[in-house]
């Protein structure tokens, strides 16, 4: 049905454009294909994923498709709750799938195709952090089946000839469900805890032919904003059939036992205890909201034992809808178990009644409470910014608090030691949310015992791993810092020849260090590579070949230039493979705005040029087959106040895009004649804005954008005024509300099945209209089945070759302007 009303659409529009004064009519009845050189590139099949086991010793290579089926969107889906739940699969709906998994060991010696059926869909891998064994899921006509797959010890090869219960995967169930709980890993590493689609769950709810009545929303006077959200509950059948599909059961499954089934119900997230004894529940409860997501619906937060037995109400949250912008709700939350402890519980509470704009002392308070729960929670401590995260050691006294200061955009980590409470915090980092450069890294971290993530150790030392970013491109590094001293000590830094990334640590021992890293560069793929700190000596692990040679010729590199008001900006200039020094070629600029409180960050770098070039998707890069030069993530910083810098966000982007276009002209490389902009998302809104107000470009290509704010009220993107605080800049921010100015060409489109916040399909719809009504170039592409990213390969293909078409027609064989 919705394919019809789409092709009806189609023919509908077609119609008015044909009788429209002067208008050209455009019908499509099939997708297009770009031209072929882009084809056989977008379609080239992308490297196995991999899934390392804890101790790095095995890994799982899934293989998996360069895109899905338009079809495999097409599949039977419900919007329900914030959801997009696949009713067959009882689970979220998913269009992309590995389609082949081979267990091989770290070095490559020893290979091992996992058997599967010929079409399997496999949804997810997830290892036991034990590296015993790995589950996986696959999605059947009939529901997802849950299958557990035992390794042996690294000295011991995979035997082929071995028992069934260890040589061949096991299922564990036909009747998994993923709607709302994950799955998860037992502290024995032996079993896993997820949810199944209850044995007494009925058949699904069916529509009514008559509706039950009208859907009836009220308030009573109390403030209530909320974001613009997508896939919402609409009437009383939505409701039923949330409340069908997310009524789970909670279980324990492993090979070796017995199922055990824990308790039923509407049941949003479950974690087990470190001593594998109790269960931190989350349920859903009524009243729903249709103007909400789940994440906002009532919910009971209790501690179960085993048996199902509730010993200890953790939280009653009522229906969360009067959360100021950018707040959080009062009361728990952010529970979670202590690692370390055999059953600790940890949560923060907001003491400033969730609203930013309140002026106090702290922020927040932080609180813990041991099993069996039966006395008064202890204070831990208080945060003067907003709590954001927690961090632990192996030492379960020691731990780390994250909080983030909104105003100054700044984020700050204390070290906290339980059992020296008269000793104050030591800083670990201070630094602003956008200083690139200040960046400590990541703490590296591990699985305990328990399978609970601590920091990785050694003595008193941990390991931090970060990008690098620096003022000549990202170097990623690792380093080593003292908990005592805080003394930190770079183990190894990426060469300036490549584009490499730890991705784990495998031996800590003393000063025997060994780690696994990705790389990359200009001229060979991404690899993973095994370093030994002590030798310096280096194994390659994987020897994936480049899948597009026809690519390495491109030329790239980061430029840097300045906007008129001094602030610094920088691009990755690419050029074709066959480009010529001092031939001037078309130009697209490719961007999306970034908000900063200075300029000194704004100015930062935060690209490699040396990183692997790839074309996939609807990247605009396949213009680089097609003679154009392309500046891309060219810098679009709005500095200021974040209460106002919207304020002024029209001169800013367009200050920035002059200054990219004058760089690229300096440079030799760009006809400023010929230059096109796009944008994907807020990019598109960027985009529609700088064609209203400048007359830089020759053309534009907007994607799954919003241009009337109007319909995004209480705030957007980095926006904190509700439209009623700052109508004004409402107004003067909506591309929609000066589509009269638009009068260079162009090109909207955007998925019909648009999930994301804000930018409803409706939005192109209507800029759209608004642009045409007007009389300007502009043409509208409405995908079928997409979301806010495309992933079909027809809708890719598609929209590929709709760019190509706009900007060869706009920018590339573009007239001269007449003098």
């Amino acid at each position: 049905m919705q394919r019809i009303t789409y092709q009806i659409a189609l023919i509908g529009m077609a119609l008015l454009m044909t009788v429209a004064d002067g208008a050209k009519a455009y019908s499509q009845a099939t997708y297009a294909l770009p031209p072929k050189d882009i084809i056989e590139i977008i379609d080239v099949k992308p490297d196995p994923a991999m899934f390392w086991s804890s101790n790095t010793q095995w890994a799982v290579l899934a293989d998996r498709d360069s895109m899905p089926d338009v079809a495999d969107l097409a599949r039977r889906m419900l919007s329900l709750a914030g959801f997009r739940i696949d009713p067959t699969a009882n689970g979220r709906f998913q269009s992309d799938f590995y389609r082949g998994l081979t267990l091989r060991d770290r070095s490559g010696q020893i290979s091992i195709p996992i058997p599967l059926p010929a079409d399997a869909k496999v949804g997810s891998v997830a290892w036991s952090h034990r590296s015993t064994g790995f589950v996986f899921t696959l999605i059947k006509d009939h529901g997802t089946e849950l299958w557990y797959m035992a390794v042996s010890p690294p000295n011991q090869p995979q035997d082929t000839n071995q028992s069934q219960d260890t040589s061949q995967p096991q299922r564990l169930t036909d009747r998994l469900s993923t709607v709302l709980q994950g799955l998860d890993w037992m502290p024995d590493g032996e079993r896993v805890f997820c949810c199944e689609v209850p044995e007494s769950r009925g058949p699904e709810p069916t529509a009514p032919v008559v509706p039950f009545g009208p859907s009836i929303q009220e308030s009573t006077g109390t403030k209530a904003p909320a974001r613009t959200y997508q896939d919402l509950l609409t009437n009383a059948y939505d409701e039923a059939l949330f409340e069908h599909f997310a009524t789970t059961q909670l279980v324990i499954l492993g090979p070796k036992s017995p199922k055990l089934r824990i308790s039923q119900g509407l049941i949003d997230m479950a974690a087990i205890s470190p001593d594998g004894q109790h269960f931190l529940l989350t349920r859903l409860s009524k009243p729903f909201s249709y103007l909400l997501p789940s994440d906002f619906f009532p919910r009971t937060i209790d501690v179960i034992d085993l048996q199902g037995t509730s010993l200890f109400r953790v939280a009653d949250v009522p229906l969360s809808e009067n959360i100021p912008i950018e707040g959080v709700r009062t009361g728990p939350r952010s529970i979670q178990w202590w690692p370390g402890a055999p059953a600790r519980l940890v949560w923060t509470e907001a003491l400033d009644g969730g609203d930013p704009k309140n002026k106090v002392e702290h922020r927040e308070q932080l609180w813990f409470l041991d099993a069996p729960f039966r006395t008064p929670a202890n204070g831990l401590l208080k945060l003067q910014g907003r709590f954001s995260g927690l961090t632990f050691f192996t030492n379960p006294s020691m731990f780390l608090t994250t909080e983030s200061d909104r105003d100054r955009r700044w984020t700050t980590a204390m070290l906290h030691d339980m059992d020296a409470p008269n000793s104050p915090p030591k800083v670990f980092f201070d630094r602003s949310v956008r200083d690139r450069y200040a960046d400590p890294g990541r703490v590296m971290v591990k699985p305990d015992t328990n399978g609970f993530p601590v920091a990785k150790q050694t003595g008193d030392s941990i390991f931090l791993a970060g990008v690098g970013a620096s003022p000549k491109g990202n170097r990623p590094f690792l380093d080593r810092r003292s908990l005592e001293t805080f003394e930190t000590e770079r183990l190894w830094r990426c060469s300036s020849e490549f584009s490499e990334n730890v991705t784990a640590i495998v031996d800590v021992d003393g000063d025997k260090l060994q780690f696994i890293t990705r790389r990359e560069s200009v001229s060979s793929s991404p690899n993973y590579f095994l370093k030994d700190l002590n030798s310096k000596n280096e194994t390659q692990l994987t020897h994936f070949v480049d899948p597009t040679p026809q690519l390495r010729g491109i030329q790239k590199r980061i430029v840097k230039y300045q906007r008129a008001d001094g602030v610094p900006l920088s691009a990755t200039l690419y050029l074709p493979a066959n480009y010529e020094p001092g031939t001037r070629l078309p130009l697209i600029v490719w961007a999306y705005p970034l908000e900063f409180n200075d300029a000194s960050t704004a100015g930062q770098i935060f690209a490699n040029p040396n990183e692997f070039t790839r074309i996939g998707g609807i990247s605009h890069l396949s213009l680089l087959t097609q003679g154009y030069a392309i500046m891309d993530d060219a810098t679009m910083p709005v500095i200021g106040d974040p209460e106002t810098m919207n304020d002024t966000f029209i001169d800013q982007i367009v200050g920035a895009a002059a200054a990219a276009i004058d760089h690229a002209v300096e440079l030799g490389v760009a006809d400023r004649n010929r230059v096109g902009i796009g944008g994907h998302s807020y990019g598109a809104f960027m985009t529609a804005n700088l064609l209203a107000h400048s007359q830089l470009f020759q053309a534009g290509v907007a994607r799954s954008g919003a241009y009337n704010r109007t319909l995004t009220p209480f705030g957007f993107q980095s926006e904190r005024r509700a439209l009623w605080e700052a109508k004004d800049v409402y107004s003067n921010i909506s591309p929609f509300m000066h589509a009269d100015k638009i009068k260079t060409p162009i090109l909207f489109i955007h998925g019909e099945n648009d999930n994301n916040s804000g930018t409803f399909p409706i939005q192109s719809q209507r800029m759209f209209q608004a642009v045409k009504g007007n009389g300007g170039v502009t043409r509208l592409v409405m995908l079928p089945y997409e979301s806010h990213g495309y992933r079909g390969r027809q809708s890719i293909l598609h929209t590929q070759a709709e760019m190509v078409q706009w900007f060869n027609r706009y920018v590339r064989d573009a007239q001269p302007p007449t003098p």
